[in-house]
């Protein structure tokens, strides 16, 4: 896998110096929030476009969707030719495409979809669909009889991955809450929904609503103790637990764990982040998906460079963002368990196993 990695980077930078001679050419790249420990990774990444010769502005918006039209509109003014960016909000990104595509920009939705909007070109994505199927093959897998206690958890409203999390996780889930595999017992809209296949935009967000936690772990320990309060019982002393992230997962983990009906749960996560792996070594959280996101900044910069060459990046599939099908090559992801947690992780080279405490696997 890392001779894989080495030659797509070294295949990027070669594309990349190829166009380095474009002076004037402006590549502007706007995401949410500085604080965020994955977006000063991503900053730094971003880096390869202007060590290959083209001009770019990077700016964070710190949480404000106002503030990042402001900062589409000033990268504009300077000539920016391909506009990058993760929304904050997904609605309200839409007027920072509609300003791009007036002045002829190509749009690049990086992460998070912009939705509502005919002016996007391009999506750069992690499969956020297949993120949430691979929570609920999880948790199927793991189910006995019928009757099982999920409680489903969510990101942000307004985000619009968390729609796209919801959409995999239902896809796999819905048919064992409709035969009662599983029971729902922190979302009423889930719970009477349970016969529908395909949800509706205004049905995601309003079980979203019930489940959020913000993308916060404080929020999540908050409703993952009245979510318990309000159930009282879990079946057979076992809860599924289909948690948005690792911090949340990290989160709930133990409000679960001190529960007293609680003697055993199954949590899901994403990121991979090294406490979460650490957590997964120690038996105290179940799963995480990885989504390796060196990769996807390789596949933005690719399909800038494409856009700014005058071509069309590489498409396998569309994402629907409420006007229009918007193209993407989603960036591959990996469900990660204790059982392949050292090829996945460590072979890959993604984290050096010396970083962690390596504890005995329970028989």
């Amino acid at each position: 896998m890392n001779q894989v990695r080495a030659l797509a980077f070294a295949a990027l930078w070669a594309a990349c110096a190829v166009g380095a001679s474009a002076a004037g050419v402006a590549v502007g790249i706007v995401l949410p929030a500085q604080d965020e420990p994955r977006l000063r990774q991503d900053e730094a990444r971003f880096q390869a476009l202007k060590d290959a010769g083209y001009n770019i502005e990077l700016r964070f918006s710190q949480g404000d969707p106002a503030q990042q039209l402001a900062d589409v509109n000033a990268l504009l003014a300077q000539g920016m030719k391909v506009l990058i960016i993760c929304p904050q909000d997904g609605d309200a990104a839409a007027a920072c495409a509609k300003a791009a595509a007036m002045r002829g920009a190509k749009v690049i939705s990086y992460d998070r979809l912009i939705r509502d909007s005919v002016a996007v070109d391009y999506f750069v994505t992690f499969d956020s669909v297949q993120v949430g199927a691979s929570w609920g093959e999880y948790l199927a897998r793991n189910a006995v009889g019928k009757g099982n206690s999920l409680f489903l958890y969510s990101g942000a409203t307004g985000d619009p991955n968390a729609n796209l999390y919801l959409q995999g996780a239902w896809r796999v889930l819905q048919p064992r809450i409709a035969n009662g595999t599983f029971l729902v017992r922190n979302s009423r809209t889930a719970a009477r929904l349970k016969d529908r296949v395909l949800l509706t935009h205004e049905e995601e967000n309003q079980i979203i609503e019930e489940t959020s936690t913000h993308w916060n772990a404080r929020d999540a320990r908050t409703r993952a103790a009245n979510d318990l309060a309000t159930a009282r019982t879990v079946h057979n002393g076992t809860a599924y637990v289909c948690a948005p992230d690792d911090e949340t997962a990290r989160a709930i983990a133990p409000v679960f764990a001190a529960w007293p009906e609680v003697q055993r749960t199954f949590i899901t996560g994403q990121d991979a982040e090294p406490a979460s792996i650490q957590a997964i070594l120690d038996g105290k959280q179940s799963m995480t998906v990885l989504k390796d996101v060196r990769s996807l900044v390789v596949d933005a910069i690719s399909a800038t460079v494409t856009f700014l060459k005058g071509g069309t990046p590489a498409q396998s599939t569309t994402f629907n963002n409420g006007k229009i099908y918007v193209p993407a090559n989603p960036t591959r992801t990996v469900a990660v368990t204790r059982d392949n947690l050292e090829a996945a992780i460590f072979d890959s080279g993604y984290y050096a196993a010396g970083d962690f405490r390596l504890t005995p696997r329970k028989p």
